[in-house]
């Protein structure tokens, strides 16, 4: 097998997570093992209905929903960015554990830059993770380390979308 690549999907459209999410079925599909996660959600996405369905396909997500960050007091800040971090720690620890070929984080970015993981912690783990394992990253303005030690990049941008037009989030569209 030859190097294994860092992914990035950034930018301020529609189609991020549904492109990990994507990845995640080919490599499944093609018999890898795949750990996927995702920070700053509430972990119902229906489309993790159907990957946890797959044995090859173990998806952890945090027990506890804080909201938007935006949102958030200093204490719920302190409080989420402990429950991300553990959950970072465990995504991490289980991709490495179980041999995962894929590693999914959707919304990293976000944690990442709002400091809910530990930013040291998370380059040193991309910097040396193992020789076989893919990691897929999305989120708005990733940071500047996260896109000199990404392979691939891939910005979605937003040319229109009906939310502009006050057509909410719809099940089995956007989420």
């Amino acid at each position: 097998m030859g190097k294994s690549c860092i992914h990035i999907y950034c930018g301020d459209g529609k189609g991020k997570s549904t492109a990990v999410m994507g990845l995640a079925l080919r490599a499944a599909g093609s018999g890898q093992k795949v750990v996927l996660t995702q920070f700053l959600k509430n972990g119902k996405s229906s489309e993790l209905n159907i990957l946890r369905e797959l044995p090859q396909v173990t998806v952890l997500t945090c027990p506890k929903q804080f909201g938007f960050f935006w949102k958030m007091t200093e204490e719920q800040k302190e409080e989420a960015g402990k429950a991300y971090q553990e959950l970072f720690d465990k995504v991490v620890k289980t991709a490495v554990e179980e041999e995962a070929f894929l590693l999914v984080m959707d919304e990293f970015t976000a944690a990442y830059n709002h400091g809910m993981v530990n930013q040291k912690k998370a380059l040193a783990f991309l910097k040396e993770k193992p020789e076989g394992l893919e990691v897929a990253l999305t989120g708005r303005d990733p940071a500047p380390e996260l896109l000199e030690l990404a392979d691939y990049v891939s910005e979605v941008c937003k040319v229109k979308h009906p939310f502009d037009q006050g057509l909410a989030a719809r099940k089995g569209i956007e989420m």
